[in-house]
């Protein structure tokens, strides 16, 4: 018997999605903690932004989901000093694999795009599968010369100690018309 992969569609976030958004990121930790291990850092497994403070950010958030269900996964874009950067890309374990997180960042993408971006920037583990190479995948490339607020965003992530579990770097897509 074929198993059917549930159908979904990636939109802007509603109101009624705010309240889905901590717990889709949260649910990733267990997925961190396999690939860490027990010495895991603790920032990764800390309380996710609340979507009303994602929400209140410059950006935008795009959601997937099923018609009439909670979202699955979401995009947080952020606007840094006039650059597109993907902030955060979270899919429930349950959703992976079915092109959610795919889907959320090409159309994460199109979006920065028509905003009038001509990059997409973002910040991950180097060698984790489900970082580095995922975006690698959709034509992400490492930064080997980052901007100033690039390099703010790493020096952050180093003070916090992102960087105790595993390289991490900044990556960049060009967004063509």
């Amino acid at each position: 018997m074929a198993v059917v992969a549930p159908s979904f569609a990636v939109r802007p976030l509603r109101a009624a999605d705010l309240k889905h958004i901590a717990a889709i990121e949260e649910s990733g930790e267990p997925q961190f903690r396999a690939a860490f291990g027990a010495d895991m850092h603790p920032v990764l497994s800390e309380p996710a932004a609340s979507g009303w403070e994602r929400d209140d950010r410059p950006g935008f958030i795009l959601v997937a989901a099923e018609d009439g269900q909670p979202p699955v996964g979401f995009a947080h874009v952020l606007e840094i000093d006039g650059h597109a950067h993907l902030e955060q890309l979270s899919v429930r374990p349950e959703a992976q694999g079915q092109g959610v997180g795919t889907s959320l960042v090409r159309a994460a993408m199109r979006e920065a795009r028509r905003d009038g971006h001509r990059q997409l920037s973002l910040c991950t583990y180097r060698d984790l599968p489900f970082n580095g190479p995922f975006y690698a995948t959709l034509g992400f490339q490492e930064v080997t010369d980052p901007l100033p607020f690039q390099r703010q965003l790493r020096e952050h992530e180093a003070a916090i100690g992102l960087d105790d579990d595993g390289p991490r770097i900044v990556m960049s897509v060009a967004l063509s018309g």
